[in-house]
């Protein structure tokens, strides 16, 4: 997903042991919560993750077709409008690969009350630092910060698969805010918001949003699911 940025990392696999370790690195105590594999958007897989999760994170493909999409949706909104929750933390993508990380500061931010965060950790700091900021200077932190670049630089070091920086995959979360489900992805315009949803719905929420992602684009099978969860 590195659509000519300027900066580029290298990706960061759909891993929970990754994602996790990388978690715990900046401030998540994931033995409260910690990011979960899904195994499919149908119900028996919803119903193997502990409730209520606080985030869900997809990893898909990027193709001409769902960048049309992307547009038309962009377009659509932009000419319709949507509630958009003002205490919805978002921010945008300007560095390549770097949707691994926004995904997991998406998911983690806006649970932030309901998780805790370890005190002085590298995200508890970052959320107080880039609170009042908007989406594109939180970008503009993030590029800049060596601390978080050297520590995306460690878990994309952990996968399994081989490093290339020129993948065709995006992670992007779906949070819930105050009775909506939002998808929050930094290379669109605006969080999106999906509709009415609650903590104990959130998951299966997302998964028939993503669903609908997988009806765009049949036949594809590089779509994987992470759900942040009671690590119970």
């Amino acid at each position: 997903n590195r659509q000519s940025m300027p900066k580029s990392w290298f990706p960061i696999e759909s891993n929970p042991e990754v994602i996790n370790s990388y978690a715990e690195r900046i401030g998540l105590d994931t033995g409260n919560f910690c990011f979960q594999d899904v195994l499919s958007t149908e119900e028996w897989a919803v119903a193997m993750v502990p409730q209520p999760a606080l985030g869900v994170l997809m990893l898909f493909p990027i193709k001409d077709s769902t960048e049309a999409y992307r547009k038309l949706e962009d377009l659509e909104i932009k000419s319709n409008g949507q509630i958009l929750d003002p205490s919805v933390y978002y921010m945008k993508q300007t560095v390549g690969n770097a949707c691994g990380t926004v995904g997991i500061l998406h998911a983690i931010s806006n649970a932030r009350p309901l998780i805790g965060l370890k005190s002085d950790s590298y995200l508890e700091r970052l959320l107080q630092q880039t609170a009042v900021m908007t989406p594109e200077e939180r970008a503009a932190f993030l590029e800049q910060d060596d601390e978080i670049e050297e520590s995306h630089v460690s878990a994309a070091a952990e996968g399994q698969s081989a490093q290339d920086a020129d993948v065709d995959t995006h992670f992007v979360c779906f949070s819930h805010v105050n009775g909506h489900i939002y998808e929050l992805d930094g290379r669109k315009s605006f969080p999106i918001n999906h509709g009415p949803s609650s903590p104990d719905t959130l998951l299966q929420d997302a998964c028939n949003i993503i669903r609908k992602f997988m009806d765009r684009d049949p036949g594809e099978l590089r779509f994987t699911i992470v759900a942040l969860a009671p690590a119970n």
